[in-house]
């Protein structure tokens, strides 16, 4: 089970199209993937097909009531298992400090997950991935994201201040491995390139120059398919799959499958 965090501080980076599409993508490679929607705005929820008003549970229940997650998995119509989230996730940040361990409650959750109840007598085939979508701070909520993975996803526009944002939470990061040491940034994803943009270019160069090693050779273009679908409560790929910025996924996709099973032999 490779368990993949969506992060980034700063809002507005493509970090929710990226979590619903790399959810979508996975699931169109044909591996069973669950959607953890982990900030309040629901975004995720509602690009997914969910009206997030109607959500029997959510993820606030797994997180403040202890309610067991496999009872707040929904299916989707779009290949992929979600973990929905509204309103009631907001303000728990205060709920959250006043528990033990309060760090580690989504990674106890989702253990869980491996002992997954049988249905019809048959055992449940586990997730090959969870794609977890934080909210754009560095709040209790992103914290237990951090420590229920072992890899970060980091999506940023190539633009003004990127670098020195990305060298802000690369540092949170490596604070945050005495809680989890396995954490580590699994790539970072040039969102919303436009290679007409002098400024993204440049900025993409000093990134392939100082992060190299750790930048997706994928590079997800801005694409008004992308902006499109969530209106419409379904991924790129099923709105357009021919679209550049569903090809993009795609593309994202086989790099995470590929890495995953790279470190499984590792």
């Amino acid at each position: 089970m490779d368990i993949l965090a969506i992060a980034n501080q700063k809002g507005g980076v493509g970090k929710t199209t990226t979590a619903v599409n790399l959810a979508s993508a996975l699931a169109h490679r044909r591996k069973k993937v669950l959607l953890i929607d982990l900030d309040a705005q629901g975004n995720a929820t509602t690009a997914s097909g969910l009206d997030k008003r109607e959500l029997e549970y959510s993820i606030a229940d797994v997180l403040l009531d202890d309610l067991p997650i496999h009872e707040a998995i929904v299916k989707t119509p779009n290949g992929f298992d979600i973990v929905g989230a509204n309103n009631e996730l907001s303000g728990s940040d205060l709920h959250l400090s006043q528990k033990p361990e309060n760090h580690a409650i989504l990674s106890k959750a989702m253990q869980q997950l491996a002992d997954m109840p049988a249905k019809n007598g048959r055992a449940t085939k586990p997730y090959d991935f969870i794609v977890i979508d934080c909210a754009p701070s560095l709040s209790l909520l992103t914290i237990n994201a951090m420590c229920a993975t072992s890899g970060v996803i980091i999506p940023m526009q190539c633009e003004y201040f990127a670098l020195e944002g990305l060298a802000d939470l690369s540092q949170t990061i490596e604070r945050l491995k005495s809680l989890n040491p396995k954490l580590h940034i699994r790539g970072v994803l040039r969102t919303m390139f436009d290679p007409r943009n002098t400024l993204a270019n440049d900025v993409s160069m000093e990134l392939i120059e100082h992060f190299g090693p750790i930048l997706f050779n994928t590079i997800i273009p801005r694409n008004i398919r992308l902006a499109e679908a969530p209106a419409h409560g379904i991924p790129a790929l099923d709105y357009e799959m021919n679209s550049k910025g569903s090809q993009a996924y795609i593309r994202l996709a086989n790099e995470i499958i590929k890495q995953s099973r790279q470190l499984q032999l590792a």
